[in-house]
């Protein structure tokens, strides 16, 4: 158990920073913008690229282990919108809000650190694969979703162009599409551009959680959603158990692997889900309630899990 909490800690000590120092500077929220921009430009495409590219090919295209991650994120947004359609009796856009903070996890800023920290460099690779795949189904059903409901005006190829360009043109997608080129062309880069390469990688764990502390600080939590109960509970406990249940019955993947998808598939609702709701006008102050309450929740959870990964309880493959 000392082996885990000096694993987390460090982790989610570095969010506390943020929140604290946040709170103690009360810099506006948008002072953070080059920041964000420096990790999600920047930091996390060089880190990647930088892993993907060492990998060799054969390992980026083990399709069951994508399909596997992927349908098990698909399942818990599908449960908590189907949910939430009954009950709100067809509030379709709202109900997608409610399902993307059941199933969108924040494995942009917290993933990758954890992740890293938790097994090592082999890890950066199924990271990289599940946030691009996974980011290409969020990117993907949120529009349609808000479409359907009446929200999203754009005309069918507006709407379809939209979300390519945001598929194609996000940078961690790009970095991962020229990794897995390089890894296929057995490309090395030059000394120089490795080194840089190198600094940028390390910069990218510590400023991204380190920014999601000040992000939480600086948004305000004005109301608690009543079904944030429902939403915790599929997001830290039903999609990782769902996720392990699926990957182990899917194929023998390597224990890396297997637990790399249960970790992101643990971590608490993504900033984005907020963003998503802000730009559709839709459940925003209480997505950004989620997203507070499910990181604050994500500490006793993802410890646990760690805990058991770590001291063997979770075995690597449920059906051997």
């Amino acid at each position: 158990m000392t082996d885990v909490i000096g694993l987390v800690l460090p982790f989610f000590g570095l969010i506390f920073l943020g929140f604290a120092v946040a709170r103690i500077t009360r810099q506006p929220l948008e002072a953070l913008g080059w920041m964000n921009t420096f990790i999600i430009y920047v930091a996390l495409p060089a880190l990647f690229f930088q892993l993907l590219a060492k990998t060799p090919i054969e390992r980026l295209t083990e399709w069951s282990y994508i399909f596997g991650s992927v349908f098990s994120t698909f399942v818990i947004f599908s449960l908590m919108f189907s949910i939430s359609v009954v009950a709100s009796r067809g509030a379709i856009a709202e109900s997608t809000i409610k399902g993307l903070a059941a199933a969108y996890g924040n494995i942009g800023y917290m993933g990758p650190g954890l992740a890293l920290l938790a097994f090592g460099e082999e890890a950066a690779v199924p990271v990289a694969l599940i946030f691009c795949f996974e980011n290409i189904m969020h990117f993907a059903i949120a529009p349609m979703m808000m479409a359907l409901s009446g929200g999203e005006k754009a005309s069918p190829g507006a709407l379809v162009l939209s979300v390519l360009k945001k598929i194609v043109l996000h940078p961690f997608i790009i970095a991962t599409a020229v990794g897995v080129l390089a890894a296929y062309l057995e490309f090395q880069p030059p000394m120089p551009i490795e080194r840089l390469l190198d600094y940028l990688a390390r910069a990218a764990a510590p400023c991204a959680l380190f920014a999601m502390g000040v992000t939480l600080a600086l948004r305000p939590l004005n109301r608690v959603p009543r079904e944030l109960g429902l939403i915790a509970a599929l997001k830290l406990i039903c999609h990782p158990l769902l996720c392990y249940v699926v990957l182990s019955w899917a194929g023998n993947f390597s224990e890396i692997w297997l637990f790399s998808a249960v970790l992101l598939a643990a971590l608490p609702t993504a900033t984005n889900v907020f963003v998503i709701a802000q730009q559709y006008g839709v459940w925003v102050q209480r997505a950004s309630a989620s997203i507070l309450l499910t990181t604050v929740l994500s500490v006793g959870t993802v410890t646990a899990l760690l805990y058991m990964i770590k001291s063997g309880v979770l075995p690597p493959d449920l059906f051997p």
